[in-house]
């Protein structure tokens, strides 16, 4: 129950939070779908409301930090993401003025994936070779003709030298690791200018922000001091939704089985094997260079399947970094690592395990290769020794068809993570729910919701009706 024993106290801010939907609901007119009573209530709740993040979870990046040093407080503050201040900006700058965009492990990714692409081939690298006193800062220039040797040109995803076992170290102690600074990795910023929301928006606003706008994390700006009063972030929102368990809003949804909900939202054979992807991927990518070749080009892009309700799964023998990879082609925080050949899960890599690859190279100097199952294994042993109370272990979290959405509720709320898999009777993967989906079952965006709350900031998702 969301009350103290005996009392009228709710027993915690979060529950505190879930009263007010709850007495906002029973003033909801009752020809109101439940979708839209609670899209009422959460639109009357300011996001000041929002119970405050540990101290430890609000932290800024500067952005004349190495990618190392942001990638190691990430790490050390288990956060998927960070404000990143412009350390050049006036001291009575605004919120706007003082932050250019938010660092995450997703924007990591695309830089490393960039490193190694760009060094694929002769022809790809000489030409950022040549065009790099120009385009690039100094200390940025300097550090990738500093990487300029044969032995580098090899290193892409799909090849053997990209995933042997001392790749990252050898990247992690070059110049051009050491001397990129976070402000450098801005254009990987998904969010870049900085989007926040102020005391006042509401509870829906930042619930669609989460889901729909695929935001990982939220700060919330304190328009009279200029600075981050709070950040709202997945496993947050989850536990706010677990203290509600009990009232009758929450009840009414959430004690529903996710089959009656039409969860998960992808179907049984919309399961795509990466190498279907990777695939895909280079026949796109030879023909988009063969401008007679448009027509089939289209074709292909029409007939391949897309993402947008495909469940993803990487063989254990496949390349870590195809993994990552595809995370960033298809815009998802997770991959699931099967059986060779089969459906049978055997871990999770996550966006944020690619910390791991960065933090602790050393850990793959014993593989040839890294596969997602080398990766997993080092990842697991390591956390093991180093991180015995750590959330994010890689292991997989699962549900059933038949279970109630406040099942998958509390097992998430648990294990600190917001996206779980659901398997059959042998174990098989039949789809997966994230926190995006739990709200997209919970609140929608009305017509025309956020009118000019985006101007200027890239990208929108290609769906937006804003």
């Amino acid at each position: 129950m969301v009350m103290e024993e005996g009392c009228q106290t709710p027993r915690s801010p979060e529950a505190k939070v879930g009263m007010q939907v709850e007495d906002l609901w029973d003033i909801q007119e009752p020809q109101l779908s439940p979708t839209e009573k609670l899209n009422a209530c959460f639109e009357n709740i300011p996001v000041s409301d929002f119970p405050p993040a540990p101290s430890n979870q609000v932290i800024e990046i500067n952005s004349d930090a190495t990618l190392a040093e942001a990638v190691k407080l990430l790490s050390q503050h288990k956060l998927l993401s960070a404000p990143v201040v412009d350390v050049d900006a006036p001291e009575d700058a605004t919120w706007i003025d003082r932050y250019i965009g938010i660092v995450e492990f997703a924007g990591i990714v695309v830089w490393i994936l960039h490193q190694s692409e760009k060094m694929e081939g002769t022809s790809a690298f000489d030409s950022v070779m040549n065009a790099a006193d120009d385009t690039l800062s100094p200390a940025l220039a300097a550090a990738v003709n500093g990487v300029a040797s044969p032995r580098f040109r090899s290193l892409h995803p799909e090849s053997p030298t990209a995933t042997c076992g001392n790749f990252f170290e050898t990247l992690t102690s070059s110049d051009l690791y050491k001397n990129t600074k976070v402000r450098d990795i801005s254009g990987s910023f998904r969010w870049a200018p900085f989007l926040a929301l102020q005391k006042s928006n509401s509870f829906l606003t930042m619930l669609l922000l989460l889901s729909k706008y695929k935001m990982k994390s939220i700060p919330v700006v304190d328009l009279g001091e200029y600075k981050i009063d709070n950040i709202i972030t997945q496993p947050a929102v989850i536990h706010m939704l677990e203290e509600c368990a009990g009232l009758h809003w929450f009840e009414s949804w959430g004690s529903k089985k996710l089959y009656e909900l039409g969860l998960p939202l992808m179907k049984p054979n919309s399961i795509i094997q990466i190498a279907n992807f990777a695939e895909r991927s280079s026949i796109l990518k030879f023909l988009g260079s063969i401008s007679s070749c448009v027509w089939l080009h289209e074709m292909l892009e029409v007939s391949m399947p897309k993402n947008l309700e495909c469940l993803v799964l990487v063989d254990e023998d496949e390349p870590v970094l195809q993994a990552f990879k595809l995370m960033r082609q298809n815009g998802v925080g997770g991959v699931p690592v099967v059986e060779s050949g089969g459906r049978k899960a055997i871990g999770n890599i996550s966006i944020r395990d690619i910390q791991f690859l960065l933090i602790a190279p050393e850990i793959y100097k014993d593989y040839r290769s890294i596969t997602a199952k080398n990766f997993l294994t080092s990842v697991r042993r390591y956390q093991g020794e180093h991180e015995k109370n750590s959330p994010f272990l890689s292991h997989m979290v699962t549900c059933r068809r038949g279970n109630s959405l406040k099942d998958v509720i509390m097992k998430l709320d648990s294990k600190k993570i917001h996206r779980i898999y659901v398997v059959d009777d042998m174990g098989n993967l039949e789809g997966v729910i994230t926190l995006r989906d739990i709200i997209s079952k919970l609140v929608h965006e009305p017509r025309g919701y956020f009118g000019d709350f985006f101007d200027g900031v890239l990208p929108l998702p290609a769906n937006s009706r804003v």
